[in-house]
């Protein structure tokens, strides 16, 4: 119904408490997430590698101190549906990744699915927006980054399926291309399939509305199944 609101189909009432500005609560540094000796040996050193999912207090607070701390974009609530994992090695932990709902509407995207306004709306949720990914910066690993993807489209629909009830079909992300090229994705067989046009959402100043521009970036999906397109074009 939110999104409904935020696309002006529908009117929703207002809402009765008002988050913050900034969204979101600073996470405490604990001696968990405080930096490691450097760790740079080939892949096959690491292994095995393994995505633990987040499922306890403790992991949940681990993951969000390790993005807060770590990730360029910092901590931020997941929207929607949701996977997190912290990725541990034979050295220990060397990441995080999350996934959660995807985009409501992207332009190129929409177009190299060849889905239609009604489609969309019908079948958005079996696409899983990768919108966290982490390596720790004192791991230099080769390759590291484009096998924990391999992983990742592995174990995620099954995790997925066991906690929604439904396997998705299609990754995506969004890559901020003054900062990334996107190597990892590419290594992992992920598809580029356009840029964003760098428009954000209307933000309300005083009483004009002003478009908040956005980095242009670059989008990356990769199916989960081969019939992914002809599911997703569904409008019945």
């Amino acid at each position: 119904m939110l999104t409904l609101h935020r696309e002006e189909l529908i009117t929703l009432p207002p809402p009765k408490f008002v988050r913050p500005q900034g969204g979101s609560k600073p996470r405490l540094h604990t001696p968990a997430g405080d930096p490691m000796p450097p760790i740079s040996h080939p892949v096959s050193a690491l292994m095995p590698v393994v995505l633990e999912p987040v499922i306890t207090q403790a992991s949940s607070k681990l993951w969000n101190e390790l993005i807060d701390r770590y990730h360029y974009l910092g901590y931020a609530v997941l929207r929607g549906a949701q996977m997190r994992y912290l990725i541990q090695s034979s050295f220990g932990y060397v990441g995080a990744i999350g996934f959660s709902s995807a985009a409501w509407k992207t332009r190129n995207r929409d177009a190299w699915i060849e889905w239609n306004q009604d489609s969309r709306a019908k079948n958005l949720h079996y696409i899983v927006n990768n919108t966290r990914f982490l390596i720790l910066p004192w791991v230099q690993s080769k390759n590291l980054a484009s096998k924990i993807l391999g992983l990742c489209a592995k174990q995620l629909p099954t995790d997925w399926e066991q906690r929604y009830g439904y396997r998705p079909l299609l990754l995506e992300t969004f890559v901020e291309q003054q900062r990334f090229h996107g190597t990892c994705y590419k290594a992992a067989n992920w598809i580029l399939v356009g840029q964003t046009t760098g428009r954000g959402k209307w933000e309300q100043k005083t009483e004009t509305k002003i478009r908040a521009p956005l980095p242009i970036k670059d989008i990356f999906v990769y199916p989960l199944d081969p019939d992914f397109r002809t599911i997703l074009t569904e409008k019945t």
